[in-house]
């Protein structure tokens, strides 16, 4: 048995192969590349990489197992000896679904992939489709986000390394559930980042928030691109993901004529045709640019879906009242109206956080709405906050988190809940960190309080580094037994439900949508759907609403409130059925 090794290292000019101790000298072969056979080299051998003559063995930049951390040697990994059983998975078209973010780490107490496998059952009977992993590429530590990755072809070892991931992907398929996972090619961490060190991963011709920025556009950047899609299909061939989440792609920096975005999707929808499996990218971007999920053919970078921010922003803002930072600009019934009938609200317009003009219209007529990722809460949402407090802390009526969820799960968008929304999880979850460098260590502690006095912000602010910031949030799941809890799991299940059973709420085309006029004495939103209508009131008073136009005979399908019900008087002589909403409710019906 052998093991052919293989390093891009143009600026070198010796290389070698260390195994077991041993160096190997390495030969050079075309575009910087080297390589050599080492005989008795197998699965579990531990390796790593001279330049030129130095002491310092470095790791594989595409090792595919880290398991003595991001600073330790690589070692082999056979992805043959894995015994899959989805052969007969064909995957899940993202239209239609209802996504669950999860971060592995949290999800459990054990943080483990095993212990996330164990409680797939309950996703399953949730209704969720497909699960979205935030980043498991190696990073510092044992616990942190995993936007800090170093190794992006090695699976985090605390969490189960490259075969535990395999065994939760191959478990949720024989549920029928997809899973997608978040990845980030605008940095990498820099705590074990050696990249810099074998060749031009990096340039100082772009800036970004975390220094240089990925060399896409550059001298030397044919590899540098190649080493990202090949890591993306790596990811979807080897660990059978169904698809991809980009990371802050306004981050990327790329002027060549053929974007990085466009070469991934190209690539993507390739390696789909070449497995006979749905796989899809879906980008996070804060330009609001709908050039991103717009078709190759029509100019645009032909990706499957983006995530909508300011979906986020006009649902959270109109639910919570609150107006600082980025939601100065929403808050008003109307800017949740704008937000689920032309996804972008800052489409051109003025935007007054940013202090310009912001974004470009959508085409909702030629764009279908499940192109647009749809949220209440995530990790950025829930985590950037200064005590990581998930919106039930924010609101003063818990029927209001009944009135947010629906409005999700209702809405023409692709839903995605973040772990624990669908029971009101009391947990937060915090911003944290575990890295090993001192100076590091101190500087994100540090940052991380100065950034929210700048702010204003007088209370607590979990240092990312204490063990006990991880620990809180960790979720509960004792929590879906207490009977306030489990009424909201039941009201997401329903929801969720009600979205499958229904056609008319998986159209693609955006939805009809009447708002109160006065919010001063009554806020209430209209969606209407097909023949499926949605009331609801954001207000603390009741309200009366048409259910339908006049001589319509209603039917009410959910509501949040045993005191709502259909009135055919409510109106006086108008000839139509009104929907009574107490404070704080919602009510769908035909």
């Amino acid at each position: 048995m052998s093991t052919r090794f293989t390093v891009w290292a143009p600026a070198a000019d010796r290389v070698e192969v260390v195994v077991g101790g041993t160096g190997h000298p390495m030969e050079a072969r075309p575009s910087g590349w080297w390589e050599a056979t080492v005989a008795d080299a197998v699965h579990g051998t531990d390796y790593g990489f001279v330049l030129d003559g130095s002491d310092e063995v470095l790791p594989d930049p595409r090792s595919p197992w880290q398991p003595n951390g991001v600073h330790g040697q690589s070692r082999v990994y056979d992805h043959g000896r894995f015994a899959w059983t989805d052969q007969h998975w064909h995957g899940r078209p993202l239209p239609g679904s209802v996504l669950y973010e999860m971060h592995v780490g949290t999800f459990t107490p054990e943080g483990t992939f095993d212990a996330a496998t164990d409680r797939l059952d309950h996703l399953v009977a949730l209704g969720i489709d497909a699960v979205e992993l935030l980043p498991v590429a190696s990073f510092p530590g044992r616990h942190g986000w995993g936007y800090d990755g170093v190794h992006l072809w090695a699976p985090h070892e605390p969490y189960g390394g490259p075969d535990g991931l395999k065994r939760f992907v191959d478990a949720a398929h024989a549920r029928g559930l997809a899973v997608v996972l978040d990845v980030v090619y605008n940095h990498l961490g820099p705590d074990g980042n050696r990249l810099g060190s074998f060749g031009p991963y990096f340039t100082s011709a772009h800036a970004t928030p975390w220094g240089d920025a990925v060399n896409f556009d550059q001298e030397g950047s044919d590899e540098v691109r190649a080493f990202v899609v090949q890591n993306a299909l790596m990811w979807l061939r080897d660990y059978h993901f169904d698809g991809l989440r980009l990371d802050a792609v306004h981050a990327i920096t790329d002027h060549s004529a053929t974007h990085l975005l466009e070469e991934l999707g190209r690539a993507v929808a390739a390696e789909s045709a070449h497995l006979g499996r749905q796989l899809f990218l879906i980008a996070e971007s804060d330009l609001n640019d709908p050039r991103l999920v717009t078709s190759r053919e029509a100019g645009g970078y032909g990706l499957d879906a983006q995530w909508s921010d300011d979906f986020h922003h006009a649902l959270h803002a109109a639910l919570t009242g609150e107006r600082q930072g980025y939601y100065c600009d929403f808050g008003s019934l109307e800017t949740l109206k704008k937000a689920l009938t032309r996804v972008f609200v800052h489409d051109g317009t003025m935007s007054t956080y940013r202090g310009r003009h912001h974004g470009r219209p959508v085409n909702v007529r030629e764009t279908p709405a499940h192109r647009f990722l749809g949220f209440l809460q995530n990790h950025d949402q829930v985590g950037n906050r200064a005590s990581g407090d998930r919106i039930g802390a924010l609101l003063p009526s818990p029927g209001l988190l009944k009135v947010g969820a629906a409005l999700l799960l209702l809405a023409p968008f692709t839903p995605m809940l973040f772990m624990g929304e669908e029971w009101g999880a009391s947990t937060p979850w915090c911003y944290f960190t575990d890295h090993r460098d001192p100076e590091l260590a101190r500087a994100v502690s540090e940052g991380r309080r100065r950034e929210f006095a700048r702010h204003g912000w007088a209370g607590e602010v979990p240092d990312p580094q204490a063990v006990d910031t991880f620990r809180r949030s960790v979720l509960d799941w004792t929590e879906p037994d207490d009977p306030y809890h489990a009424d909201l799991l039941e009201w997401h299940r329903a929801l969720i439900a009600l979205r499958r059973s229904e056609p008319d709420l998986n159209d693609p085309r955006p939805a009809a949508v009447q708002v109160g006029t006065d919010e001063s004495t009554a806020r209430w939103l209209v969606m209407r759907r097909g023949g499926i209508g949605v009331a609801a009131n954001l207000g603390d008073v009741p309200v009366a609403l048409p259910a339908g136009p006049p001589g319509a005979r209603p039917r009410l399908l959910l509501a949040s409130d045993p005191a709502i019900h259909l009135d055919p008087g409510a109106l006086g002589d108008s000839g139509r059925v009104a929907v009574e909403l107490p404070a704080a409710s919602i009510a769908i019906f035909r």
